[in-house]
């Protein structure tokens, strides 16, 4: 009897797989995308499930209260896109609706509207004692619109800039900058960086309601475009003072945090002006001694982020360790770190409750859904199944680590995802990927643009290196990048795809290579000099020549510090000669598909018009794929979808 009903669970195993199906961009999109808003001390989890209309190009994002026994109730359900902001109390919590706030109390189940019509409370937060509450608001400070200089003229669309960083990202300055402002219940409403040209973010209010700390990088025009110097600032709310508490480092300061009793403070800090890719380490301040301690100065890797332990005395954080993402726990007296989890996966965010870290969970295969972690043991248990019913009928994909050797001796970490129904005597065309960042690791993430899973379905191999430049592998490793763009790095992608070729299973006649930011970068890049390697490139987003990327993207300490400074210093940094991709077209002659957004103020498109344009007259097979609205993402449904099938339509035609 147990042998026939093996045989049974056998056949109905095969039976299933059978019925499963590739990854396809539709089913992609169709995902549901899960993101923690707001936890309380007793187990209460706020969170978010963003669906996406592709038919109508739009989506919605709904509550749901999760608790530690994965008890789930739904608590909003409408066509618009509801976020917990934080919680009020144990039982209540804030969440907003657009621009209208309202309360939602966890045990009566009531909704009450906070703000009054046409009142704006963005990112509102009580204080402890609710007396006070803060929000951030923007103030018209400049003119700049020409509807601003020339009021009559109200059908001008013109902006007049006297200074840099007019755009940021894709978004163009309009004259605005974030303020804090702090509301009292007697009605008051005080601007805290009144008449500051600077945007200030990231605010919390001490435990005892005292004070309001909050980050701000206090630069202007230039300034602002060429420095990281983010600075943390103390503002007592009863004597109006603000206090600027690392005015000593120059580089970015960033995510500070009240410890529970009040009498400390942290944050996140870079030493380097300039180097956004800097060491994040993590500071602590005593605010009876005002003497700051580095907790992480010894340790060598990066925090990413952190939440206090309720007793004061440890901090657990999240950081990058092997091309994964974990939690760690970091004794505040003794400076001892333990890595909490292990595993093929990477965990995006970090929160604390009771005898538990909770956060949302992903790998290469699954989307992310949130777990808690035992804090003691490191036992993780998955609290939401979102996506679960989908991912049944869905192929899974085998992700392999490989650490294969670099031309100067070392040890790099190679994600190898091999196709669903993978059969090791047949051939398969292989895809090398490209990181962008440059310092962004190749961890266990699941986009859901450059998607391993999704590739892997159509029939690819991917191989995907930690090359020099990423973090989570070394202080030392993440640096070996900057200044160095076209040399190590470009050995190291070649030793990739070079040592996984030697496998009978790679067909050495169908490699292309792909990537977008710094990663297209390296495919214009690779085009110049991989000898034949490759038999087609895509690069989305990509940058094709250092000396008009220095002369159009928006923050310029970027450059700066990455590429050695500008193209017209005497001596000209290096980089611009040796390894500058439009230098090196000469060299094309293998088919390239060009990817650009319209609103890339970072990599601006006419890097990828360029590109473009350059492999038309020389006569190679080129495309070029363009989304006016789009920035250095694509983030519309029916945008993505297009993306994806432009391009598999191009690997099939090419590869």
């Amino acid at each position: 009897m147990r042998k026939s009903s093996l045989l049974v669970s056998i056949l109905i195993g095969i039976f299933t797989m059978a019925q499963k199906q590739n990854l396809t961009p539709e089913l992609l999109w169709s995902l549901g995308r899960v993101s923690i808003d707001a936890v309380n001390d007793t187990g209460d989890i706020i969170y978010g499930v963003q669906y996406y209309n592709v038919d109508e190009n739009s989506s919605t994002r709904d509550l749901y209260h999760l608790n530690l026994d994965g008890q789930i109730i739904r608590l909003t359900e409408s066509k618009d896109k509801e976020k917990a902001l934080s919680f009020h109390s144990q039982n209540e919590f804030i969440y907003s609706v657009g621009d209208d706030i309202y309360s939602y109390n966890l045990k009566t189940k009531k909704t009450e509207k906070i703000n009054k019509e046409n009142e704006i409370l963005s990112g509102l937060l009580y204080a402890n004692n609710s007396n006070h509450f803060a929000i951030s608001k923007s103030v018209k400070l400049e003119e700049v619109l020409g509807t601003d200089i020339y009021p009559t003229m109200e059908k001008s669309d013109v902006k007049v800039y006297d200074h840099l960083m007019y755009r940021h990202w894709d978004t163009w300055k309009d004259g605005k900058f974030k303020h804090i402002f702090i509301g009292s219940t007697n009605g008051s409403l005080v601007d805290i960086n009144k008449d500051e040209k600077y945007i200030s973010e990231d605010y919390s209010f001490s435990p005892d309601s005292k004070y309001l700390v909050y980050q701000s990088k206090k630069l202007f025009g230039t300034q602002d475009a060429i420095s990281t110097n983010t600075n943390i600032y103390l503002y007592d709310i009863f004597s109006q003072q603000t206090q600027n508490l690392t005015v000593e480092n120059k580089g970015y300061d960033t995510n500070p945090k009240f410890s529970p009793q009040g009498g400390m403070l942290t944050w996140l800090s870079m030493k380097t002006d300039g180097y956004e890719a800097d060491k994040n380490d993590l500071k602590i301040y005593d605010l009876a001694t005002q003497k700051t301690i580095n907790l992480t100065s010894t340790w060598d890797n990066t925090v990413i982020d952190y939440v206090w332990a309720k007793n004061g005395k440890k901090i657990y954080f999240l950081a990058g360790i092997n091309a994964t993402k974990q939690f760690f726990e970091l004794d505040i007296k003794t400076k001892k770190i333990r890595q909490i989890t292990n595993g093929q996966h990477d965990y995006v965010s970090i929160r604390i409750t009771g005898d538990y870290l909770v956060g949302e969970r992903q790998d290469m295969n699954h989307a992310s859904e949130i777990y808690k972690v035992n804090i003691k043991t490191g036992v993780e248990t998955k609290l939401t199944s979102v996506n679960d019913d989908l991912y049944r009928k869905i192929k899974s994909c085998r992700v392999e680590e490989r650490w294969i050797n670099t031309t100067d001796g070392k040890k790099m970490l190679v994600w190898v995802i091999f196709p669903p129904d993978f059969d090791k005597n047949k051939k398969y065309p292989t895809l090398l990927y490209c990181q962008g960042g440059p310092q962004s690791t190749v961890s266990q993430f699941y986009s859901f643009r450059w998607n391993f899973q999704i590739m892997a379905s159509n029939g690819y191999i991917v191989v995907a290196p930690n090359r020099r430049g990423l973090p989570s592998f070394g202080v030392k490793w993440n640096e070996e990048i900057s200044g160095d763009w076209g040399g190590q790095p470009m050995k190291d992608y070649l030793s990739a795809i070079d040592e996984v070729s030697k496998e009978s299973y790679v067909d050495k006649n169908r490699l292309g290579a792909v990537g977008a930011s710094y990663g297209g970068y390296s495919v214009y890049y690779l085009a110049g000099i991989h000898k034949k390697r490759f038999k087609t490139f895509i690069s989305h987003c990509g940058v094709f020549d250092l000396e008009s990327m220095y002369g159009s993207t928006e923050e310029i300490f970027f450059p700066n510090y990455d590429i050695g400074g500008s193209y017209w210093e005497n001596p000209q940094p290096k980089a611009y000669k040796e390894f500058n991709p439009i230098k090196l077209v000469s060299n094309w002659d293998t088919p390239i598909l060009i990817i650009h957004g319209g609103r890339d103020y970072r990599v601006p498109y006419t890097q990828g018009l360029e590109a473009f344009q350059a492999a038309q007259l020389k006569g190679i097979k080129s495309r070029l794929l363009y989304f006016p609205e789009e920035s250095h993402w694509v983030q519309q449904p029916q945008n993505g979808i297009i993306w994806q099938k432009e391009f598999f339509k191009w690997l099939k035609e090419t590869l």
